[in-house]
């Protein structure tokens, strides 16, 4: 078996440039699973699916699919249920089937080959057997270059319920790909290709350099025998939670109610807001996250927590769980910035207004702005702030473009900023998913960012130097041991 990084080792060792293509399967390979299954069960839910056409397809998955034929026939039949809807309606179908279940099944480890590939320049490629409204949202998430797609018909905007062409399938998938590799002058002799099912083979000896992720029996018996590398992933989260998870998650917002009391008890006593904040903040992360089987590991960078305060805490963000990840971290003295839905969030709503979080409106940019402007005053003050450059969560762990909104902030307070990259929160809790699962989420903080000197018609520079800082994290993540984190910033 090899590693992700005996595999990342391989690419580095290759030639540089756009003339290497990497070309990755993506049911079972970039994804666990089928991206198909959520469209299907987006019918079955909307009562679209009837009683034969559900037969049919469970008979089908039984038997399997032998050969091209097989496939042509069984895609032709699903594909003729989508007969007469609009083009842009499956397009919006395929980009929110992709952030609510989809991107939750990106395997980690092809995630990281793949960065492997673009850090070399080469040409990125995404080809499946499914139509583009399956892979294409993913496509565009991870920046890939070019995609090949099962085409099907679409007439005056709507689709006709008919292929175009061949299915994207067995030897037409290797096809596909040299056709590609004429038109854009790829060295396929020097190429990477990636897969997990033996109907790829053609594909995969269509490069000099394949790879088996995840395979079937089959395929793996063929890598073995021809040497190819073999990697095993993380096995991804099931779709329905199980009783454990239902009553960890439950537990996790026990904690924090418990932590809110304890909060209003002290800071009565104490006559003090702050003190009732801090001590609902750091306490109910703490507890919360304990009960909910999530631990907290600081891999390097502990000490940049307490040293520079007051300053701004940016963070890459995947899930809603990751400020209170990171509200565990900074422990004390500190308010955030949020989108105005999440006031109303049970618990998280209540301490985070008691925090003074600034509630933004998203698309409201006169609003925005005048929320934010209290923020720059408490940082002067001595408060630190929490915010994700990025603006909302990301549907993979892939960091988005930053907004410079908080650089702009950081800048006008005059507080060095301290970014803090988290790694496997998605695992513990997936951009739409509200069960948390027992985990370990690892952080690096980085060392803070002197702003003393910046100029604000340079924030877009300032900004770009910082995400490409958290970007190196996340390519190259440190091996040192980890510590957990704790309150002393130790």
């Amino acid at each position: 078996m090899a590693t992700v990084d005996d595999l990342v080792a391989r690419i580095h060792a290759a030639e540089r440039g756009p003339q290497v293509a990497a070309a990755f399967d993506y049911d079972g390979t970039l994804i666990s699973g089928y991206s198909a299954g959520a469209f299907y069960e987006h019918r079955i839910r909307s009562g679209d699916m009837g009683p034969v056409e559900l037969t049919r397809t469970a008979l089908t998955a039984r038997r399997g699919i032998a050969d091209a034929a097989d496939f042509e026939t069984f895609f032709s039949f699903s594909l003729a249920a989508w007969r007469g809807v609009e083009e842009a309606e499956m397009e919006a179908l395929g980009d929110r089937l992709f952030r609510r279940q989809i991107a939750a099944r990106l395997h980690h480890e092809a995630l990281a080959l793949l960065e492997a590939h673009r850090a070399m320049g080469h040409t990125l490629v995404l080809a499946s057997s499914a139509m583009r409204f399956q892979t294409e949202p993913m496509a565009r998430e991870l920046g890939i270059d070019h995609v090949l797609n099962t085409e099907v018909r679409v007439v005056d905007g709507r689709l006709t319920g008919e292929l175009e062409g061949s299915p994207l399938w067995g030897p037409e998938k290797a096809r596909g790909l040299q056709s590609l590799a004429a038109a854009e002058g790829l060295d396929l002799r020097q190429s990477f290709v990636y897969s997990n099912g033996r109907e790829d083979l053609p594909f995969l000896e269509a490069a000099g350099n394949a790879t088996a992720i995840e395979p079937d029996d089959e395929l793996f018996a063929e890598a073995r025998l021809r040497g190819w590398p073999v990697l095993r992933c993380a096995p991804g989260r099931g779709i329905l939670p199980g009783a454990t998870d239902l009553a960890r998650t439950a537990a996790f917002y026990g904690g924090m109610f418990t932590a809110l009391g304890a909060g209003v008890g002290v800071g009565l006593l104490r006559r003090s807001r702050g003190r009732l904040v801090d001590v609902a903040m750091g306490m109910g992360s703490d507890v919360s996250l304990t009960l909910a089987g999530v631990d907290v590991h600081v891999v390097r960078g502990a000490e940049h927590l307490w040293s520079s305060r007051p300053c701004v805490f940016v963070f890459n963000h995947t899930s809603k769980l990751d400020p209170v990840v990171v509200m565990k971290l900074v422990r004390e003295n500190f308010t955030g910035v949020a989108k105005a839905q999440a006031k109303h969030i049970p618990v998280f709503g209540q301490l985070f207004q008691l925090a003074g979080v600034a509630f933004v409106e998203r698309g409201d940019h006169l609003q925005a702005r005048q929320a934010l402007e209290p923020v720059v005053q408490r940082l002067r003050e001595g408060t630190s702030l929490l915010i994700s450059p990025e603006g909302t969560r990301t549907p993979t762990p892939r960091l988005a473009p930053f907004k410079k909104g908080p650089f702009h902030i950081a800048m006008q307070a005059q507080v060095p900023i301290v970014p803090i990259v988290l790694r496997g929160v998605d695992r513990v809790q997936s951009r739409g998913g509200q069960v948390i699962r027992p985990g370990t989420v690892e952080v690096v903080v980085l060392a803070p960012v002197d702003t003393s000197g910046w100029k604000a018609e340079k924030a877009g520079d300032h900004r770009d130097e910082v995400r490409a800082q958290m970007l190196d994290v996340l390519h190259h993540w440190p091996r040192e041991e980890a510590v957990v984190a704790r309150g002393d910033g130790a």
